[in-house]
């Protein structure tokens, strides 16, 4: 009878904190005082960006505080989320015992519909940029202990269609694209992989087309290349991918490229060139960050008949042309989408 009146005073007291699904299943740990005001939920139809803290930072938070913060993007939406300091209490040796024991910060994405974690961040160092999968992202704060040497963590939000590629023209008929032409003016430049450079996101597919003069081939000089898989790449392997192509279907010449691998260089037969890059809903990597450069091959030269291009623009031709090969790859894209969910590997 006693101990059946300390456990029923115990829910009490913490019954406005936590909501307690079996109470006989919970131990003394389990039970974490949730912080007053400390869980947000955040819309991107009230604020594309913004940012977010710990409670009470740059001060210490209390021990036993947990907080959930949801973001809530629309459509094509992606949520990326980029530290600025970075501070919780480890007992241990940060790389030895990873999480284990200390405060942590997790990340979770949906997944076939259910929250699935992604990652774990704790100690003192400062993670990469995270960016979901869709338009949802949680990040769950449990600070068990605390440290007047911990302060917390901060970082920025944003929503974002744009994958956090900032170089290109992107492409709205398809999901993630972009498009480098050299009549733009840029005969050089870079790209990089979807929120390089964290992790980029899972169950993601981003293309870049380049397009350069008739006498131009395209080089691409890749710095870093980091995705995860396995040689040969493909999908029995369960591999994120890059797969190169002189044309808008797949071109037998390249194999698709996975793995770490140091710098390495790729150069297109013609104008056109695209790359693409896949990831599965399975692993993540920090993905590539390369340039390209259009480059004047007077010796390649195409007898067939070449539209008249104006200077600093693109023709009507070509105009025309671009639209006819995105329209294309887009239908292919569509078609491929729906046999997979019909035959799923």
């Amino acid at each position: 009878m006693l101990v059946r009146s300390v456990v029923v005073t115990l829910i009490i007291v913490f019954s406005e904190c936590i909501t307690v699904y079996d109470t006989k299943s919970l131990s003394i740990y389990e039970l974490y005082l949730r912080a007053t005001n400390c869980d947000a939920v955040f819309k991107s139809d009230l604020l594309k960006n913004g940012s977010l803290s710990s409670p009470e930072y740059p001060g210490t938070y209390s021990p036993r505080t947990t907080c959930r913060y949801e973001f809530q993007g629309r459509g094509k939406e992606r949520v990326q989320i980029v530290f600025t300091d970075f501070s919780l209490y480890h007992p241990g040796d940060e790389v030895r015992d990873q999480c284990e024991g200390a405060d942590v910060l997790s990340a979770f994405v949906m997944i076939d519909g259910k929250e699935e974690k992604i990652d774990s961040y704790c100690g003192k160092k400062l993670p990469r940029p995270i960016m979901s999968n869709g338009p949802r992202l949680v990040l769950e704060f449990k600070g068990i202990y605390s440290s007047r040497f911990s302060r917390g963590f901060q970082a920025v939000y944003t929503f974002t269609e744009t994958f956090g590629i900032n170089t290109g023209h992107q492409l709205t008929e398809l999901p993630c694209a972009f498009m480098f032409n050299s009549t733009s003016g840029h005969q050089n430049g870079t790209f990089v992989s979807p929120n390089f450079p964290g992790y980029y996101p899972r169950d993601t597919e981003c293309h870049y087309f380049f397009y350069g003069r008739n006498e131009e081939r395209i080089k691409l000089v890749f710095e870093s290349f980091d995705v995860e898989g396995v040689a040969p790449c493909e999908a029995r392997t369960a591999s994120d991918y890059v797969e190169f192509s002189n044309y808008m279907a797949r071109d037998r010449k390249f194999p698709r490229y996975c793995g770490y691998i140091s710098p390495f260089e790729v150069m297109s037969d013609q104008k056109f060139f695209r790359v693409t890059f896949r990831s599965n809903d399975r692993l993540d990597g920090t993905g590539f960050n390369a340039s390209y450069y259009f480059v004047e091959e007077t010796n390649t030269l195409s007898s067939s008949v070449r539209p008249t291009l104006s200077p600093g623009g693109t023709s009507s031709s070509t105009s025309v042309f671009l639209s006819i090969h995105v329209l294309l790859f887009s239908c292919v894209v569509s078609c491929l989408s729906v046999l997979h969910h019909r035959n799923p590997l």
